[in-house]
C-alpha cells in the first residue's frame, strides 16, 4: 500500500481511461497524485472522490499542447505538494484513421502536437524539479504502433514511434542525475479512445471488440489497470535500475 509513499506524480491525460487507473493506482500505493486533462469534469470528479477516500490529490485543467501552461501546472503541482519526483506523459490521441495518402495536414499536425510535443513539454518542464529532487522517474505511454506497424494510422504511428526512441534519448541524458526515462507499449486496452477508435471503424461495435480482442493471442484486449500496475512499478524505487527500456504490455500480440 505504500509503494510510493513520499512520492509525487503528474498523470496527464489523467481523467479517464489508462490515466484514470494510474492516478488511482498510484494514489492507493501512496503517492500525492496531480491529474492533468482537458476533461473538467471528470478530473474533477476523480480529484474529490479521491479526497474523498484521503488520499492527495488534484486537479489541473491543462491542454498538453500549450507549452505555457504544462509549465505554469507541473510548476504549481512541486509548489502545492513540495517537489515532483514521477512524471507520467499518458496525454494522447488516435487522430483520423487514415493510410498517408489521405491524411491531412491538419489532422498530422493535431496528433503530433498531443502526442509528441506534449511528451516533450511535459518532460521538459519535469526535469527542473527531478533534478531538485536529486533523482525521478518518466514514465512516457507509447503503443505497439510505436514497435510494429498495425496499418491506416499514419500518424498516430509516427507519434508513438517518436516517443519510444524520445525516451531512449531521455534516459541516457538523465541517467547521470538518476532520472529514469521508460515507455510502456500497450495494445488494444479498453478505454473511451480504443471504443471510439473502433465506432469510427465499423459499423458494429460489438463485432469489432470481439475482433480486437481475438486478435491478442491471449484472446482479449486489455484493461487499464494492466498498464496501471506497469507504471506503478516504474514510478517506484523497485525499478530504480530500469531505464531506457520499453515495457511491452500487448497480450502477446507483437510475439508473432
Amino acid at each position: 500500500m505504500n509503494r510510493l509513499y513520499g512520492k509525487t506524480a503528474i498523470v496527464t491525460g489523467g481523467a479517464v481511461g489508462i490515466g484514470r487507473a494510474c492516478v488511482e493506482r498510484m494514489a492507493q500505493e501512496g503517492a500525492k497524485v496531480a491529474i492533468f486533462d482537458v476533461l473538467e469534469v471528470e478530473g474533477k470528479a476523480l480529484a474529490d472522490a479521491l479526497t474523498a477516500e484521503r488520499h492527495d490529490a488534484g486537479f489541473w485543467r491543462v491542454d498538453v499542447t500549450d507549452e505555457a501552461a504544462v509549465k505554469a501546472a507541473i510548476d504549481a503541482v512541486a509548489a502545492r505538494f513540495a517537489g515532483l519526483q514521477v512524471m507520467v506523459n499518458n496525454a494522447g490521441i488516435s487522430g483520423s484513421p487514415k493510410p498517408t495518402d489521405q491524411v491531412t495536414e491538419a489532422e498530422w499536425d493535431r496528433v503530433q502536437a498531443v502526442n509528441v510535443k506534449g511528451v516533450m513539454f511535459g518532460t521538459k518542464h519535469a526535469i527542473p524539479h527531478l533534478q531538485a529532487a536529486g533523482r525521478g522517474s518518466i514514465i512516457n505511454l507509447s503503443s505497439i504502433a510505436g514497435l510494429i506497424g498495425v496499418g491506416n494510422l499514419a500518424a498516430y504511428h509516427a507519434s508513438k514511434g517518436a516517443v519510444r526512441l524520445m525516451s531512449k534519448n531521455d534516459a541516457i541524458t538523465y541517467a547521470p542525475e538518476k532520472i529514469r526515462v521508460n515507455s510502456i507499449h500497450p495494445a488494444y486496452i479498453w478505454t473511451p479512445m480504443v471504443e471510439n477508435h473502433l465506432r469510427a471503424t465499423a459499423p458494429d461495435l460489438e463485432a469489432a471488440k470481439a475482433a480486437a480482442g481475438a486478435a491478442h493471442p491471449i484472446g482479449t484486449m486489455g484493461e487499464p489497470d494492466d498498464i496501471a500496475w506497469a507504471v506503478v512499478w516504474l514510478a517506484s524505487d523497485e525499478a530504480k535500475f530500469v531505464t531506457g527500456t520499453e515495457i511491452v504490455i500487448d497480450g502477446g500480440y507483437t510475439a508473432r
